[in-house]
């Protein structure tokens, strides 16, 4: 697939996203749907439906013991990504105030859900969903303790309560087991649990729409914690993650999908999390359409020079 084709799927992806954003826009000028109600969505979101995405990765996939060693490898892939993602920007940001563990979680965490997994089956078919499926789960493990303690203005450091006790940790006590066991559920359990897990982008999306309804767009483009967040989040971590796979002897469509899940833009959830802790969902919702618009290049850059090296 040539450069030009991974920017055409980006874009799609990107577009398809922009488009629900839009509808929770409107909705939020019409009254339909405004930011009041969207943060009253907020524990939906986080207590039901994302534990049911969570859940519906592992049921997708079957346990074998050579699968196994692959996920484990990409989990641990992409485990030691988000932990070069916290020593990166630890010290960053210091002169953004109130705002910088916004920017911060921003830089740290990718859309490796929305964006990843259509990307990853596009460029690297049915393995490429399998290996960003792992991403998604190590994703939520990192987002929901680490990313707790950045968003959260009442923990300044991490509790054992919220890393144990979490959405995100829920869905992985169920859905790792039955992983392991290759338990396959009856429909009466698996089609909800797929189905609520299916309303994630969507809610998340129009969400997002109701939080830039709210805010000065034209400063999207004026805030220059914005450029610095692209720049780490989409050039120099999947950079580094690249090719230091590469020299690692890792290649092939492993590679390519860690370009994918490395070098996602920011993930959906930071207005989210903006919302569920009181920090400024305006910021959040900014610098997450920034990086998204700009990743439409960087991501397609970052597949194709996978693709070549690997």
């Amino acid at each position: 697939m040539q450069f030009f084709e991974y920017m055409l799927a980006a874009f799609w992806q990107v577009a398809i996203l922009a488009v629900m954003v839009g509808v929770g826009y409107a909705c939020d000028k019409f009254g339909l749907f405004t930011e009041k109600t969207a943060k009253a969505c907020n524990d939906l979101l986080f207590y039901i439906i994302t534990p049911a995405v969570i859940i519906n990765s592992f049921l997708n996939v079957e346990f074998t013991k050579e699968n196994g060693l692959s996920y484990l490898l990409f989990f641990g892939i992409i485990a030691a990504f988000h932990l070069l993602g916290i020593l990166v920007t630890k010290p960053l940001f210091r002169g953004a105030g109130e705002h910088r563990s916004i920017y911060q979680y921003a830089t740290m965490f990718g859309n490796m859900g929305y964006m990843g997994l259509p990307l990853a089956k596009a460029v690297a078919g049915d393995i490429g969903v399998f290996y960003c499926s792992a991403a998604v789960v190590v994703f939520n493990i990192f987002a929901f303790t680490y990313g707790i303690r950045l968003m959260d203005k009442e923990s300044g450091k991490m509790q054992l309560k919220k890393l144990l006790i979490n959405p995100g940790t829920i869905g992985i006590v169920i859905g790792l087991p039955l992983f392991l066991l290759n338990v396959k559920l009856p429909a009466v359990f698996a089609t909800p649990i797929a189905s609520l897990g299916s309303m994630n982008t969507p809610l998340a999306m129009l969400m997002f729409g109701t939080y830039l309804a709210n805010t000065d767009l034209p400063a999207m483009f004026r805030q220059k914690e914005n450029y610095g967040v692209a720049l780490i989040k989409l050039v120099v971590l999947p950079l580094v993650a690249i090719l230091a796979l590469r020299l690692c002897g890792v290649q092939g469509p492993m590679l390519v999908t860690a370009a994918v899940c490395c070098g996602a833009p920011t993930a959906n959830n930071t207005a989210m999390f903006a919302a569920k802790y009181g920090r400024d969902t305006g910021v959040a919702s900014k610098v997450g359409g920034l990086v998204s618009i700009l990743s439409i290049i960087t991501l397609s850059a970052c597949i194709a020079l996978a693709d070549t090296i690997g």
